[in-house]
């Protein structure tokens, strides 16, 4: 079932989505292979610690989460990836790993890679490792209102 935080949260906006279950999956490229979806839509969130706090970064599945590259994105040097022990008290309501790219439920800071605002739907963990949410990218981009930032990747 997805996180009941989300789930009330997109039900409470008015927003159409769709929840598919798949089997048990890790990584988001598993988890569009398993749900049938393409990668270029499925995202995956990366816990940052940025400057002591963290925040989400959204990129698409495929992408590989090259530090160099957001650091300067973000013009920062003081980012690296949280420890699941920095951040999994901050998802109570969510396996550790499958963390909807929903900061503002979760007083988290969201970037979004540019590549992801370009597709019409956008699907993500729902919370869990069998279950992912897909949904048009204008809707969530509306109710999270992410940073945008440019990788090459």
């Amino acid at each position: 079932m997805p996180s009941q935080r989300l789930k009330r949260y997109l039900d409470e906006n008015c927003i159409k989505y769709v929840t598919i279950d798949h089997s048990l999956a890790f990584t988001a490229i598993d988890i569009a292979k398993s749900a049938h979806i393409p990668t270029k839509i499925m995202a995956k969130t990366v816990i940052l610690n940025i400057e002591d706090k963290l925040a989400m970064l959204v990129l698409p599945a495929a992408y590989r989460t090259d530090l160099g590259l957001i650091k300067q994105a973000l013009n920062s040097e003081n980012v690296e990836l949280a420890s699941e022990q920095a951040f999994g008290r901050a998802f109570p309501d969510c396996e550790v790993g499958a963390m909807p790219p929903f900061g503002n439920l979760y007083d988290m800071e969201v970037f979004v890679t540019e590549s992801i605002t370009e597709q019409e739907e956008i699907a993500f963990n729902a919370g869990s490792h069998s279950e992912t949410i897909k949904m048009r990218y204008t809707d969530y981009e509306r109710l999270v209102s992410p940073k945008f930032i440019l990788l090459s990747n």
